[in-house]
């Protein structure tokens, strides 16, 4: 036996496509096209860099308790972790150690998989609909655990309390995550119902509406049973996760609440007029609660229209795989950026 007999053999999260350029439009990570407030530069900027010689808190209290004030909840019942990938990581492997497979769609975030395989959790995936519904009666079947996007990527699509008041529900036994990524942006939050669900689990990030994916910052909300479960997990294997800037650039981004909204509603607003023009040009595209959209236009390919893009040095994501092969993933932008994108695309069509 070879010792590469050894060697993990999983297929990893592929991110979307980083060109060796600096001059381009980059629209294929669902990054934020502004900067965080100007409180978290002067946070950054004040930081004394003599105290990095000294471990951060170890479980984030300032920034736990400022999220925690802002949510009305107590400090107990908030997890802090590098980004939501590892606090979502955390929770599969804190929460999800039965025989039963966990369950999430078909078609959502990639990484649900590659933590499965990863941490040998047994999965099944439960197909959307023809327009990329997740249909809550599908999950009322046995199960050890319950993972939804919501909204949902890469599809978009946001749905309501009852829709997820319906999946926990039908699922008293076991943990139901859901992952709120993109719910600035327009979805319905869950963490009203963790007051009523005690197998409630809700993940949020920094990296999306707050405009700080480059210091990667993760929270989860739920009852202190399972947040002290979270904070075991982590304590196994890494037991200072966030580091001292960003405990104190997360505090800051927390407490400029005007700032916050108003980056949002311009994306919003650039999200709406992206979403009119694509389907002036014939695009078809669900309504979308995130900072992206998914679109597929009838005539043409959307890997030939990717690949036309990139001569405009302009990249969205195109993913290769069954029932979405046909679709495009398209940050929204600055308005400068999606004219640029506009433009294109009408040139292609033309």
């Amino acid at each position: 036996m070879s010792w590469r007999d050894n060697l993990i053999k999983i297929e990893p999260y592929v991110a979307g496509e980083q060109p060796n350029k600096t001059d381009f439009i980059k629209l294929n990570a669902n990054e934020n096209p502004y900067p965080p407030a100007p409180s978290v530069i002067k946070a950054i900027e004040k930081f004394k860099g003599g105290s990095l010689k000294k471990y951060p808190d170890a479980d984030a209290k300032p920034l736990a308790a400022a999220i925690a004030e802002r949510e009305g909840l107590k400090r107990e019942n908030v997890f802090v972790g590098n980004g939501s990938d590892d606090v979502l990581a955390l929770c599969f492997r804190a929460f999800f150690n039965s025989d039963k497979p966990v369950i999430y769609p078909d078609i959502t975030y990639s990484f649900y998989p590659v933590w499965c395989d990863m941490l040998r959790i047994p999965y099944e995936t439960i197909p959307v609909d023809e327009d990329f519904g997740i249909n809550a009666a599908d999950y009322k079947r046995e199960n050890g655990g319950v993972v939804i996007a919501n909204p949902n990527a890469p599809t978009s699509i946001g749905r309501g309390l009852d829709f997820i008041r319906e999946i926990l529900d039908a699922n008293p036994d076991s943990v139901v995550i859901v992952d709120e990524a993109y719910v600035d942006f327009g979805g319905t939050s869950a963490i009203p119902l963790l007051a009523e669900y005690e197998n409630l689990v809700v993940t949020q990030t920094f990296s999306k509406s707050r405009s700080m994916a480059g210091m990667r910052i993760g929270c989860a909300f739920a009852n202190t049973e399972l947040i002290s479960a979270l904070y075991a997990a982590k304590d196994s294997y890494n037991s200072y996760p966030l580091d001292s800037v960003a405990i104190e650039a997360g505090v800051a981004s927390i407490e400029d609440e005007e700032y916050f909204r108003a980056t949002l509603e311009k994306v919003i607003a650039t999200r709406d007029r992206l979403t009119a023009e694509l389907r002036g040009m014939g695009f078809t595209l669900p309504d979308s609660c995130t900072n992206f959209v998914f679109a597929e236009h009838p005539k043409y390919s959307a890997k030939d229209i990717c690949e036309f893009l990139k001569t405009r040095d302009i990249y969205v994501r195109y993913f290769k795989k069954q029932r979405i092969d046909n679709r495009l993933r398209i940050t929204v932008g600055t308005d400068e950026e999606i004219d640029a994108l506009i433009s294109a695309l009408k040139d292609y069509i033309k």
